[in-house]
């Protein structure tokens, strides 16, 4: 019994676009507000250490004598709050450019019924939040599907383009490898009937709202033990700026406690500290915009440090579809015998390969009308026609030998050389027959897909190394390798094989990853560093994998890893610019702080700023208006080149090191001539 659903319930969600940086600066600037409070503040701690600063600094410049004029005290005040706003900024920037897509994508459930199927058979029509793993669903065309599922029954064109934003439908089916699908996208034609895998707030949109708004978004190890250093350097100058009002008392001198406050700010690395949680949040929504959900922070960072790739052959390495790009005659066969055999020959064969020789051929078949077919099968590995007393065969070259009569030894010996040769290759040979009379060979060829040579060439000069996996013999397989120009192959693989070269490569202390679809992939993908299933395959696999890609497109794992090289890399890199910046600004305020009490100090005055109070300053606008300056890099990225390790490591010493080093003087030099020019110091 068909039970009617409420019209939200076939309204498709509609895919955010459109939106760019400019679109979510003011909603930032308001979350930068909201951050204040220190409940959101604590999880950065170098960000909280200059929050209370800011507070302590405008306290004091609220009292009568804080040793400093009200003027100057004001603006260190100022600027110590903008530079906790900027970074609030940047957080919010960061998690701003996933929420319309959240959004989208929370619309699509509101309101969700689904169709339930009780112990007694019958249909319950419920909400979509009540359901739970191992429910029945049936869903019908036009309906969406209310939950991530594994198809039990029926076959269906099913529209994704609410989850990965492409219009053109998919075919979900029961058994195989393409049985799953996921809740809030619509069914175009059919009917199915789903079990529930996913409990609420586990699905695909739940996993995706919550990485695309960062908002439940775990630490990575790297982030933890990047935070536990920072925390520790900024214990450490607390301790330091603490100790030298004693030592400046010992020495007849004193020090303003509001140039402590700010000599405080700039010892610690408030630039990474500012940035950190943008840059983790940023990497994920790059990720996401591939299309691809991780199930943990870990697994991005994984594939930054992947050494080692298995990937299917077929769909990644080539385009999949064998196509016919030759007929070759046997010795004393004509050609158009030849092309006239293997056309009769694929009349039945439904593949995609039997439809290649019948376009390659391009023969008029009307004549062949009431003959009997006879239908390509897995087990014959066979199509033919009979056409009264002629049979007509085409297949795999031992099956036709073996409906002949014959055996490859009897082969004529320039066919026979032309069939190794197509194996050689990396193509697929069959045989045409005639009766018992070989007519010749068809040549089934598997193109390697463009660019993908130079885009193992890329990774190769990353440290990665590249091993396809294929069924195919290895004669194929090696000649395949050689053309996509892999570093290794797997071939006549089993899952068996899979998990054994995994485990190998790891215990020689490489990070591994890999992807696949089928349930027999689960063991590799659960065994794999970084594992990304497809999302039209199996539930095991989406399981077992850490990664799921939303297309289905074996590709993505080049640019799973691309992802996970420029989160590691933007943060290596800013850390490093964070260190070189702040020893730029100790020549900047400490000279300046001290030279009152030690006029010796003033030798380490380089930049020659025009006084104390305009160094101290300068020092702290410059501290703020970097993170600013440094937020579009983190949210995009440094771009990962296709070199070593250690090239990689001299160009951010090079860069960023360097860099940080320069342009602070250059930066709180300028600032301090703008200060003393308008008279605000």
């Amino acid at each position: 019994m068909n039970l009617p659903l409420e019209p939200s319930v076939v309204a498709a969600a509609t895919p955010a676009t459109g939106v760019t940086l400019k679109h979510l600066w003011l909603p930032a600037l308001g979350q930068a507000f909201v951050k204040l409070d220190p409940r959101q503040l604590r999880r950065s701690p170098v960000m909280l250490v200059v929050a209370i600063t800011a507070v302590a600094t405008t306290v004091l410049c609220l009292l009568p004598d804080s040793g400093v004029s009200a003027g100057v005290g004001a603006q260190l005040a100022l600027w110590l709050w903008f530079t906790v706003l900027f970074a609030n900024f940047a957080e919010a920037l960061a998690e701003g450019r996933g929420r319309a897509r959240a959004d989208s994508l929370r619309s699509g459930s509101q309101g969700l019924m689904a169709r339930r199927r009780t112990t007694s058979g019958a249909m319950e029509t419920v909400p979509a939040g009540s359901l739970r793993i191992g429910d029945l669903v049936r869903v019908e065309v036009g309906e969406m599907i209310p939950a991530d599922g594994e198809v039990v029954e029926g076959i269906a064109a099913v529209d994704e383009a609410a989850i990965t934003g492409e219009s053109a439908p998919v075919i979900r089916e029961s058994g195989g490898d393409r049985s799953a699908v996921t809740g809030n996208t619509r069914l175009v034609s059919d009917w199915l009937l789903v079990r529930v895998t996913s409990n609420p707030g586990e699905s695909t949109v739940d996993r995706m709202i919550a990485l695309v708004e960062g908002a439940r978004r775990q630490k990575t190890p790297n982030e933890i033990a990047l935070d536990s250093l920072l925390i520790g350097l900024t214990l450490i100058f607390i301790i330091v700026v603490a100790t030298l009002q004693p030592f400046a008392r010992f020495s007849g001198g004193e020090l303003p406690l509001i140039y402590l406050m700010a000599l405080l700010v700039t010892l610690i690395p408030t630039t990474i500290g500012g940035l950190l949680s943008a840059i983790g949040i940023a990497g994920m929504d790059r990720l996401v915009r591939l299309n691809v959900i991780a199930k943990s922070g870990r697994a991005v960072e994984a594939a930054g440090d992947v050494q080692v790739l298995l990937l299917d052959k077929t769909g990644t390495i080539t385009f999949g579809n064998r196509r016919c790009t030759a007929l070759i005659a046997a010795p004393g066969i004509a050609k158009a015998a030849l092309e006239d055999g293997a056309a009769y020959a694929s009349l039945a064969d439904t593949t995609a390969e039997g439809k290649s020789v019948l376009q390659f051929v391009g023969r008029d078949l009307s004549g062949a009308t009431g003959g009997t077919s006879v239908p390509f099968t897995a087990e014959t590995r066979l199509s033919g026609l009979d056409l009264g007393t002629t049979r007509y065969r085409k297949g795999a070259v031992d099956a036709v030998l073996g409906f002949i009569g014959s055996q490859r030894s009897e082969l004529p010996s320039a066919l026979a050389r032309e069939i190794d040769r197509i194996a050689q290759q990396g193509g697929t040979p069959l045989l045409v027959s005639q009766d018992n009379r070989l007519l010749g060979a068809i040549e089934l060829t598997d193109v390697v897909k463009p660019g993908i040579r130079e885009r193992f060439a890329a990774l190769r000069a990353l440290g990665i190394r590249t091993v396809m996996v294929t069924g195919d013999n290895p004669l194929t397989a090696a000649a395949i390798a050689a053309q996509a120009g892999v570093d290794d192959m797997i071939a006549e693989a089993t899952p068996q094989k899979k998990l054994e070269r995994i485990r190998l490569e790891q215990d020689q202390g490489r990070l591994v990853a890999m992807c696949g679809d089928g349930a027999n992939d689960a063991p590799a993908l659960a065994q794999a560093d970084v594992g990304v299933a497809m999302n039209e395959g199996t539930q095991a696999a989406r399981e077992a994998a850490n990664m799921v890609d939303l297309d289905s497109d074996p590709t993505k794992l080049l640019d799973v890893v691309r992802v996970g090289k420029e989160l590691l890399v933007t943060r290596g890199a800013l850390t490093t610019f964070s260190v070189a910046n702040d020893v730029a600004k100790y020549f900047a305020i400490l000279p300046a702080l001290f030279a009152g009490v030690y006029p010796s100090l003033n030798l380490l005055n380089v930049m020659h700023l025009a006084t104390p109070q305009s160094a101290i300053l300068s020092a702290i606008v410059f501290n703020a208006l970097i993170i600013i300056v440094l937020v579009p890099l983190a949210l995009r990225g440094v771009k990962v080149q296709a070199r070593s390790a250690a090239h990689l490591l001299r160009r951010n010493l090079l860069i960023y090191g360097v860099g940080g080093l320069i342009v602070p003087f250059v930066g709180i030099k300028l600032i301090d001539l703008t200060l003393t020019g308008l008279g605000l110091v």
